[in-house]
């Protein structure tokens, strides 16, 4: 990386930090942490202690454990407190999952607890002046205002906008407010993130995430990466990936429009034209059909649907492939070839994969591909979904979402009255709180509120066309970038239109200062996780319980704390937390726990009680780190982190559950087969699985859910206490609060859910086989007419969605390059937490677009000069040139954690004083444009079109 130019705020701020260039890099641990730095893994450590000797050395220590707050690796931290000051840390050499490693974000972490840049009291914008606020008049002010917004617009006119920060507890206490609020306009970073997954492996096999882990990577023979860098998103778990290779002769192929880091450790790289991943995959199933590499018997126990996807896949021949994607046959035939000849395997896919219009036909394609390989349900194979934040798969499952309750209940009136029992309020009272019209012909109740990715329009389009009785009229910013949204210029817009704006974040964020407003933006200072307790859910479903490392610095308050400060002011305390104790403002978090182990039967949170979890936590050492399972010791024979589900409630001693959809397993010990929840025929043929079932199952072949009437009818009703039949009674085991459903399913072997075929087509998605279809705005105009997009919807998530009139437009012309953004090691999600940190600014001082050397020489420019990137919907950015064979003639490159500037204006002077991150740069999604996927709404980054002339 050649861009060593100091930007200038670098500079003015260099001795607030007391250090220079040259000095850190001497003195830092950190100066080799740039890229893959997860140097203790496995082996004697090489990573020093970050320290800050700021109290007296000869004071008490006091060791934490805390869990790494950057990406969804989960990786633990041995925090070191003297005198209620974090002085130093380490990275937990017997934590199962980073085993001593660290990434240099991780490495930071002590400097994000103790940030200099933080919000450090409530705050309100009056004329264009940040003015202190207590946190009573804050209060004061923003419950009046939006209880004036509810009487005027009604409730879904203020949206409530979470975090994948929040830990498990404040993420679903966060949902619960704004149900009883009275909305599903809520939503969370998930939705730009792996919406597109959870939706589509969900509605493949039964649950929307990570089937293994990064643990059991160890015993993968092959592995193909597409759509995902790891080497810089998640450098840990290539810690892991690099094991497989290293010691199980594991085979990595490499599928990126760019050159990545990742690729630079594959056995095969290729480079996929952006928005082709159907197309390729489809590719590769060609081969694999065509030499008989099925596998066959588990196709015909356990899948439904593939003889529609032969006859898909069949059109794909291999001069179509290459037509479409770029990739020439030897490569299609050499990744069939390797992942037939290496198995078991998984694939990994990130936002690459997810973040595209056809989103979800992406995700389903990679599944499918799975399933004919027969790699499903095995150690060393499954589908490795790496999440991003440290929470976004817990957010997500806790229900911070516009179209579900939490647990995945959707919002259907049986969903809610489930939630309304398990939270002590009365259906009837929760009914009236939502807005009770319909429009065209549904409720607000239930109905999926507009998502994150479209709150731009639910601000701006005309409310004539919008599914609920007024424009959203003001936001909460609760723990959320903007700058990671696309369509930047018009979320300016939407900015200034809003009535009003609330930012809680432990940092401002670029919220905070790109606006364009005078008046009426408040800026509420929560805290970082390091400042209260709770757990966070990794990417593998392992549930972490975090240690609280030192108080409440400045002003700042704990999310959950906030929430019920504005519940008391709204009048809703009470509802909020009927069931869980509050001291001194703060609602118990154990007590939260409890409340949603009595709920969440659906993926099972039921098992993990605060003393399982914390039992965990205290006992990283006992658990072998491949197996995960502890040996010996009090956790003796669970897996660690009691990843979902766990089944039934917290006595049953459910282990938890590895490796999911596993027959080889009994289900008590944490097997499992595909869920039934699809309905158990479809045009006359049997969805449930034939001659397959877990260890130990006494129905040994498939079978529907389980319901209270199908105990009867198997005789096994009596098995139940009788304080069980009572609450058994008309429940099934998702709705029976009893848990003795599921734990009388389980005695006889059987998986609550059922036993199902996994199915290939999607009968109620708009494309039932996952079809290519060419992004909306595309350089290549000879392919729209033969996979042309959708056309455009009046109804998905209450807005409609333009597709066809986008794509009908042909501006290649005019911008010829595809635009495409991913992340970098040193940063993460929008930036300002991690550009706030002065360890990490020193690493990457640069926003920068990585270009080509023709495209450069073609336009005349070089390395380093700066450029306009402008995108083909007139939004531009002002970078620095990185001139790289990285990217492909034709394609640039942006990276998404850099805010601060807007199309060439420094807003720095906007931040409140003091809070102006160390680094700031153009936000990539400036320059990015409008495209949805029709399931989930998530936005396309992807594959866009730009122009780049030099500044």
């Amino acid at each position: 990386m050649k861009l060593t130019k100091r930007s200038d705020n670098v500079s003015k701020d260099e001795n607030q930090f007391g250090i220079s260039r040259r000095s850190f890099l001497r003195n830092s641990s950190l100066a080799a942490a740039g890229g893959v730095a997860g140097a203790g893994l496995f082996a004697p450590g090489m990573m020093k202690k970050a320290e800050a000797k700021t109290v007296d050395p000869q004071s008490p220590t006091e060791v934490k454990r805390t869990i790494c707050s950057h990406c969804s690796v989960g990786c633990g931290i041995y925090a070191e407190v003297q005198e209620g000051v974090w002085t130093g840390q380490e990275p937990a050499f017997d934590h199962p999952f980073n085993a001593g490693g660290h990434c240099a974000k991780g490495a930071a972490l002590r400097e994000h607890g103790h940030g200099e840049r933080r919000v450090k009291y409530p705050m309100k914008l009056v004329d264009g002046k940040w003015k202190k606020l207590s946190w009573e008049q804050a209060l004061d002010e923003v419950s009046q205002q939006i209880m004036k917004i509810r009487e005027e617009s009604g409730p879904d006119s203020v949206y409530w906008l979470g975090s994948a920060k929040h830990n498990n507890e404040q993420a679903y206490l966060f949902r619960k407010l704004a149900s009883i609020w009275g909305t599903n306009n809520i939503d969370h970073q998930a939705r730009i993130c792996h919406s597109t997954t959870v939706a589509g492996v969900a509605n493949t096999w039964g649950y929307g995430a990570m089937t293994n882990s990064l643990n059991d990577m160890h015993n993968c023979k092959s592995i193909l990466f597409i759509g995902s860098n790891p080497a810089e998103a998640h450098p840990v778990a290539m810690q892991h990936i690099l094991i497989a290779k290293e010691q199980n002769s594991c085979k990595i192929v490499v599928v990126d429009p760019r050159r990545t880091r990742t690729a630079a450790k594959s056995d095969l790289y290729v480079s996929l034209r952006p928005g082709s991943d159907v197309a390729f995959i489809w590719g590769v199933l060609y081969h694999i059909f065509k030499n008989g590499w099925e596998d066959k018997e588990f196709i015909r126990q356990r899948v439904w649907g593939m003889d529609q996807v032969r006859e898909e896949v069949a059109r794909w021949t291999p001069d179509e492939v290459e037509r479409v994607t770029g990739v020439a046959e030897s490569d299609v035939y050499q990744t069939a070839k390797m992942l037939s000849e290496n198995r078991p395997g998984c694939v990994v896919w990130c936002m690459g994969g997810t973040q595209h219009t056809t989103g979800n036909n992406n995700t389903r394609a990679y599944c499918i591909l799975e399933l004919a390989l027969g790699n499903l349900g095995k150690s060393g194979g499954g589908a490795n979904i790496f999440r991003g934040h440290d929470n976004v798969q817990g957010a997500t499952d806790f229900g911070v979402l516009s179209d579900n309750l939490p647990g995945y209940y959707g919002l259907a009136d049986g969903a809610w009255q489930h939630w309304s029992t398990v939270w002590g309020v009365d259906y009837e009272w929760l009914k009236s709180r939502f807005d009770n019209n319909e429009y065209n012909g549904k409720k607000p109740m239930n109905s999926a509120g507009i998502p994150v990715s479209r709150w731009i329009d639910g601000v701006l389009e005309d409310k004539a066309n919008i599914e609920q009785n007024d424009n959203i009229r003001a936001m909460f910013f609760w723990g959320h970038a903007v700058n990671s949204q696309t369509r930047g210029t018009e979320m300016k817009k939407a900015m200034e239109k809003l009535d009003m704006m609330v930012i809680v974040d432990p940092y401002p964020g670029v919220a905070a200062v790109m606006h364009g407003r005078k008046d009426n933006v408040y800026i509420l200072p929560a805290t970082t996780q390091f400042e209260t307790t709770g757990s966070v859910t990794a990417t593998n479903r392992s549930v972490q319980w975090r240690d609280q490392v030192i108080e409440p610095l400045f002003e700042s308050k704990p999310d959950h704390e906030i929430m019920y400060l504005l519940a008391k002011k709204l009048g809703l305390a009470e509802q909020l937390c009927k069931n869980i104790r509050v001291e001194n403002n703060q609602p118990v978090i154990e007590d939260i726990v409890r409340e949603y182990n009595r709920g969440m039967w659906t993926i099972g949170y039921t098992g993990q009680s605060p003393e399982r979890l914390k039992a965990h936590q205290q006992n990283w050492h006992t658990f072998n780190k491949t197996t995960l399972e502890a040996e010996g010791g009090v956790a003796n024979g669970e897996t660690y982190g009691l990843p979902w589900p766990c089944w039934g409630t917290p006595e049953m001693k459910h282990p938890g559950t590895h490796i999911l959809y596993d027959t080889s397993k009994t289900v008590a010990r944490g097997g499992g087969n595909f869920r039934a929840r699809f309905g158990v025929e479809r045009n006359g043929e049997s969805l449930l699985a034939e001659d397959s079932f877990s260890l130990g199952c006494e129905l040994e072949d498939g079978f529907p859910e389980f319901t209270d009437k199908m105990l009867k009818q198997l005789g096994w009703w009596d098995d139940l206490t009788e304080e069980e039949k009572a609450l058994a009674e008309g429940k099934n085991w998702k709705t029976d609060l009893s848990g003795g459903i599921q734990r009388v399913a389980i005695k006889h072997g059987c998986i609550p859910f059922g036993n199902a075929k996994a199915r290939a087509v999607v009968w109620t998605f708009p494309d039932a086989v996952p079809l290519h279809r060419e992004p909306l705005y595309t350089p290549r105009r000879d392919l729209v007419a033969d996979y042309p997009t959708w056309e455009d919807s009046q109804a998905m998530f209450r807005l409609p969605t333009l597709y066809k009139s986008i794509q009908d437009k042909d501006v290649s012309g005019e911008y010829p390059i595809v635009l495409t953004s991913g992340r970098l090691v040193e940063y993460e999600g929008g930036g300002d937490e991690t550009r706030s940190n002065p360890w990490l600014a020193e690493l990457q001082q640069e926003m920068f677009v990585e270009v080509n050397p023709k495209d450069a020489n073609d336009i005349g420019f070089k390395d380093g000069d700066m450029v306009w990137v402008e995108g083909a919907e007139k939004g531009r950015i002002r970078v620095k040139a990185m001139v790289t064979r990285r990217v492909k003639p034709g394609m640039a490159f942006i990276p998404f954690h850099f805010g601060g500037y807007f199309e060439g204006t420094d807003l720095r002077p906007n931040y409140p004083e003091g809070s102006a991150p160390y680094i700031s740069g153009e936000a990539a999604n400036t320059a990015t444009t409008y495209g949805y996927d029709p399931v989930t709404q998530m936005q396309e980054t992807k594959v866009t079109l730009c122009k780049i002339s030099k500044a």
